[in-house]
C-alpha cells in the first residue's frame, strides 16, 4: 500500500513551480559522458523499434486509457501528480520508489505525470535500466536492483511504471537491522558536528573565501549580483539510496521556490549514507552521490545548481573518475602539482611529498556524508569570467580546470597543518554527534 506520507511528499512537490533553467527536458549532452563506460549491448529504450509509430493520437490515447483501467483492476495504485519541472518529477519518481522499496514484498505502482513530456519519461527509464547495468555502481546500490522503471504502454501516454521484487530472507535481515541504525542518529547532534567542520574548515581556514559563518553565504558576492543568504540545514536518517535523493530532490524543489535572501544555499546531512571511515562505507558514499550528481545532470539541472561533496573518508584517488574532473569533488590528485606550478608555486610542487599533497582531502572530510547544493549564479560570480583554463598536466596532456588559485591555497594550508592536527580535529567533530 502507498502510505499518506508518500502521498504528502507527492503533493508538496507538485505545488513547486519556477522558471529556472533547471526545469527545462531536453536530455543533457552529460548524459552521453555518464554512459561511456556502458558496454555497447547494453540496453537502451532508444534503439528498440518503436511500434507505436504511424499511430494516431486517438488510438494512442485509448490504448493508453486501456492500460490505465488494467492497472486499475490489478490493484496498481494509479498516482496522479501535478510535476511540470525537472526538480518535481524527480522528486515524486524517488519518493514513490523510497516508498515502495520500504516495503519487503513485491511492489508496483504508476506515476501519471500528464504536464511531463514522453521524451523525458522515456530518457530517465533508459537512463536507469542503463545504471542498473553499471556493476562498477551497482556493487555499491544493492537495494536499486530491486526496481524496474518503465514508461507505460513504451510511450502511449505520460506514465511511469514502478516496480519492485520481493526482498530475499537474507535482504530482509539487512534491511531491518538498516532500519534500526536510522533511529540511532540524532538530528540536533549531527547537525551541530557538520557545522563544527564548516566553521573550522570551510570559515576559519577559508577554503570558501565566500562564506564568512556557518549560517550565511555569498558574502562578499554582491558587487557580482549574488545577494547573501541563510545557509539552510537539511537531515535525513536513512540509510536508503533512493530516500537519499528523494532528499535531495525535495531540498531542490525547496530552494528553486526561495529566493537567495532567504535561503542562499543548502546544506544536506545524509548521516546513514556511507557509515564510517572504511574503503567500503567510501566507495558507499561516492556512488550515492554520483548517482545524485547523474540525474541532475540528465535534464542539465547542473546549469542552475553546483554540488560539493563531503565523507568522514573523502579519497579523491579513488573517487571514478580518477584521472579526470568528477561532478561536485575535488579535482583529481594528479592534478595538484599541475595546478600548484600553474599558480606560481613551483618550487612546493617539486618538494611536497605526496602523502602531504594528499591532505588536500581534509577540505572534504567532514564528520558524515553531505552535500551542499549551491545556486550556479553564486558559483560562476565567485569564480570569475576567467576562471576556467588550459591546465598542463606535464605529461604532453593538457584539461580544462578552474579554481586554481583557490585549490592550490587549500592544498597548501592543509600540507602546513600536518595530517595529525587535520585527523584530530575531524575526530572531535565526529565525536560530536556520538
Amino acid at each position: 500500500m502507498i502510505g499518506t506520507r508518500f502521498l504528502a511528499a507527492i503533493i508538496a512537490a507538485a505545488v513547486v513551480s519556477t522558471t529556472a533553467s533547471v526545469s527545462a527536458f531536453a536530455p543533457s549532452p552529460l548524459s552521453k559522458h555518464l554512459r561511456r563506460h556502458v558496454p555497447a549491448t547494453s540496453l537502451r529504450l532508444a534503439d528498440v523499434e518503436n511500434p507505436l509509430d504511424g499511430m494516431s493520437d486517438e488510438r494512442k490515447s485509448n490504448l493508453f486509457q486501456s492500460l490505465l483501467r488494467d492497472l486499475q483492476i490489478e490493484g496498481v495504485p494509479l498516482l496522479g501528480c501535478d510535476a511540470d519541472q525537472v526538480s518535481t518529477l524527480n522528486a515524486a519518481i524517488w519518493t514513490t520508489m523510497a516508498e515502495l522499496g520500504d516495503n519487503d514484498e513485491e511492489q508496483r505502482a504508476c506515476l501519471v505525470l500528464e504536464k511531463i513530456p514522453i521524451s523525458a519519461l522515456i530518457a530517465f527509464a533508459e537512463d536507469f535500466t542503463v545504471l542498473k547495468t553499471q556493476a562498477r555502481l551497482m556493487d555499491y546500490l544493492p537495494e536499486l536492483r530491486r526496481y524496474s522503471v518503465s514508461v507505460l504502454g513504451k510511450g502511449l501516454g505520460p506514465a511511469l511504471l514502478l516496480e519492485t521484487v520481493a526482498r530475499s530472507d537474507e535482504e530482509k535481515t539487512t534491511a531491518a537491522s538498516l532500519k534500526a541504525v536510522e533511529t540511532t542518529f540524532d538530528r540536533d547532534k549531527t547537525v551541530a558536528a557538520l557545522k563544527s567542520f564548516i566553521g573550522r574548515v570551510v570559515v576559519g581556514m577559508e577554503a570558501c573565501p565566500y562564506t564568512k559563518s556557518v549560517d550565511i553565504s555569498a558574502v562578499g558576492l554582491e558587487q557580482r549580483g549574488v545577494t547573501p543568504g541563510p545557509v539552510g540545514y537539511r537531515y535525513s536518517p536513512t540509510t536508503d539510496a533512493c530516500m537519499a535523493m528523494s532528499m535531495f530532490w525535495n531540498c531542490i524543489c525547496e530552494m528553486m521556490s526561495e529566493p537567495d535572501a532567504n535561503l542562499s544555499s543548502i546544506m544536506l546531512s545524509l548521516p546513514g549514507i556511507g557509515m564510517g571511515g572504511s574503503q567500503e562505507a567510501h566507495n558507499r558514499f561516492a556512488a550515492v552521490v554520483e548517482v545524485v550528481g547523474r540525474y541532475l545532470c540528465l535534464f542539465r539541472g547542473d546549469g542552475s545548481f553546483g554540488l560539493v561533496h563531503f565523507h568522514p573518508a573523502y579519497d579523491r584517488s579513488t573517487v571514478h573518475p580518477i584521472q579526470k574532473p568528477a561532478y561536485g569533488h575535488l579535482p583529481p590528485t594528479t592534478w595538484l602539482r599541475p595546478m600548484l606550478k600553474m599558480a606560481g608555486q613551483g618550487d612546493k610542487a617539486g618538494e611536497l611529498p605526496d602523502d602531504d599533497l594528499a591532505l588536500s582531502d581534509y577540505q572534504r572530510r567532514a564528520p558524515h556524508t553531505a552535500i551542499n547544493i549551491l545556486r550556479m549564479s553564486q558559483v560562476n560570480a565567485a569564480a570569475g569570467p576567467k576562471s576556467i583554463v588550459d591546465l598542463d598536466l606535464g605529461d604532453g596532456t593538457t584539461e580544462k580546470a578552474s579554481g586554481i588559485t583557490l585549490y592550490t591555497r587549500n592544498t597548501l594550508r592543509m600540507a602546513k597543518m600536518g595530517k595529525d592536527a587535520l585527523q584530530s580535529a575531524l575526530d572531535a567533530d565526529i565525536a560530536m554527534q556520538n
